[in-house]
C-alpha cells in the first residue's frame, strides 16, 4: 500500500486536487466537487483527533467486520455508505474547501505522529498502517470520482 505520509505520494495527491475546477463533474455519486472537497476533510480531521464523533450501535455491531472489507489493498467500491458527519448536502465554496483540504493533506508529511491515538469511531482501534490505508484509499476514491 502506498503511503499518504510519503514525500512523493503526498504531493501527488495535492497535484490531483489542484487539477479540480469548480465545474469538474462527478463520474458517479451525488456530491458536487465542492461538497466532495469538504467531505474528504472529515476523515482526516477524525484521524488527527480534531473531530470527535460517536460510532453508535451500528459501529459496535459491524465496525470491526467492515474494517476488514475496507482496510485492504483493493480500492473502495462506489457508493459506499458514509457517516452522518461526512454527508455534505449544502453548497460549499470551492476555493475555500480546496485550500482547506490541501492544508490537511500536507500535514501528513510530518509523519504518523500527527495521527490520534483514539480509536476510530466506526472501525475501532487502528494501527498506523490501517490509518494510512483508510486515508489513502478514501482520498484516492474521491479524486477518481472526479476524474483526477
Amino acid at each position: 500500500m502506498e503511503s499518504i505520509f510519503s514525500p512523493t505520494i503526498n504531493p501527488a495527491f495535492i497535484e490531483r486536487i489542484n487539477k479540480l475546477t469548480p465545474s469538474t463533474p462527478a463520474l458517479w455519486g451525488k456530491m458536487n466537487v465542492s461538497q466532495m472537497l469538504a467531505h474528504c476533510q472529515v476523515p482526516i480531521q477524525i484521524a488527527f483527533g480534531e473531530l470527535n464523533t460517536k460510532g453508535g450501535l451500528i459501529a459496535l455491531l459491524f465496525g470491526r467486520m467492515a474494517k476488514k472489507k475496507v482496510i485492504n489493498e483493493e480500492p473502495f467500491e462506489r457508493n459506499l455508505p458514509t457517516m452522518r458527519e461526512a454527508k455534505i448536502k449544502n453548497d460549499r465554496g470551492f476555493d475555500t474547501e480546496k485550500t482547506s483540504l490541501i492544508e490537511l493533506v500536507k500535514r501528513f508529511t510530518t509523519g504518523p505522529d500527527v495521527l490520534t491515538k483514539k480509536p476510530h469511531p466506526f472501525f475501532g482501534p487502528l494501527t498506523v498502517d490501517e490509518w494510512n490505508a483508510l486515508q489513502y484509499k478514501h482520498l484516492d476514491h474521491h479524486l477518481r470520482q472526479f476524474g483526477v
